[in-house]
């Protein structure tokens, strides 16, 4: 089969796209017939050597897959061959990516596609909706009636965070770097939009609170955190989500948090177990089915182009390029 593969951590120049071996799936595993991938950061990190795992040899990069399946290994009970699926979490822990024709997925790590999703979406959505659901959920416990605010309302997991905070009915503040980004982001059902490219984000903030009232969920995106200037912005008792920023050292006000009772909570989405994922995948699931969830994507690529989607990849992610809005699919 083809795939795009890496034998050590390298340059986006030095992925590699040719012939390997096709995958047998193994005990509770399924082999799935790949219609859509997704790029994430964390592909390029990986890939980069930046977060270093033992990688089997050859690595097939990619975390994300939708697509059909193909054949049942033993002891894999919960999927047919026909079935659509999708599914993230993978390249990790060993396991074995996903940017090739064919992958060999434990079962527990895929789930069914609704019929009225495409196989881009469901792709598109997998890691970024999982993040932006836990983060919701599991860990800040989103009510109906909060406010939330998160950095970059169309990237990858802004995108879906204002989405997921909307259908808990919450309040949704975001930030933007462009005029038609912020249309996105209306679209999308944010309530208030930052375009910080031409407005201060804390004055701004400090202009819509008194009609929204205070933050209680910021979830923080941007690599570089500043929480001196989230802290003030945020209710008593308010969650401070952190799922980036892997090499920041922001300077932290004692003071403002722990007089507030703020709470802040790390997470990343790898580290949830089987079950938790799950659990948010059904939810985006039923979300997806009733148009309250539409992941933007916003470049599309041939697998045989991995290397040119990793590099607008970390063009953006690494370099602020600004270039991409939401995900980039690639498709066989």
């Amino acid at each position: 089969m083809k795939a795009a593969y890496i034998t050590s951590p390298c340059s986006v120049a030095e992925i590699q796209y040719g012939d390997v071996a096709t995958p047998t799936p193994s005990e509770g595993q399924v082999l799935v017939k790949m219609a859509a991938v997704a790029v994430n950061p964390i592909d390029t990190y990986i890939r980069s050597g930046n977060v270093k795992l033992d990688l089997p040899q050859p690595y097939v990069i990619g975390c994300d897959i939708a697509g059909t399946v193909e054949a049942v290994g033993h002891g894999a009970t919960a999927f047919e061959v026909g079935e659509r699926v999708w599914g993230s979490n993978q390249g990790l822990a060993g396991r074995q990516g996903t940017f090739s024709e064919f992958a060999a997925i434990d079962e527990r790590w895929l789930y069914p596609t609704p019929s009225s999703v495409s196989d881009k979406d469901a792709a598109a959505v997998s890691l970024t909706g999982i993040t932006a659901h836990l983060g919701l959920h599991l860990h800040a416990d989103v009510q109906a009636g909060d406010v939330v605010f998160v950095n970059g309302g169309t990237g990858g997991v802004g995108s879906c965070v204002v989405q997921i905070a909307k259908a808990a009915h919450a309040t949704v503040i975001t930030t933007v770097g462009s005029d038609a980004k912020k249309k996105a982001a209306e679209s999308l059902g944010a309530d208030v939009v930052i375009n910080y490219r031409d407005e201060n984000v804390a004055e701004a903030l400090e202009k819509c609170l008194p009609e929204t009232g205070p933050i209680n969920v910021w979830f923080e995106t941007l690599r570089t955190p500043d929480p001196e200037t989230s802290f003030r912005f945020m209710a008593k008792r308010g969650r401070y989500i952190l799922m980036a920023g892997r090499d920041a050292r922001p300077e932290f006000p004692v003071g403002a948090f722990y007089v507030n009772d703020l709470r802040a909570i790390g997470f990343a989405m790898f580290n949830a177990s089987a079950d938790e994922q799950r659990e948010a995948a059904t939810a985006l699931n039923a979300l997806m089915a009733n148009d309250q969830l539409k992941p933007i994507i916003g470049a599309e690529f041939t697998l045989a182009e991995a290397a040119k989607a990793h590099q607008l990849q970390e063009d953006n992610t690494l370099s602020g390029s600004g270039s991409l809005s939401g995900k980039i699919v690639l498709t066989p």
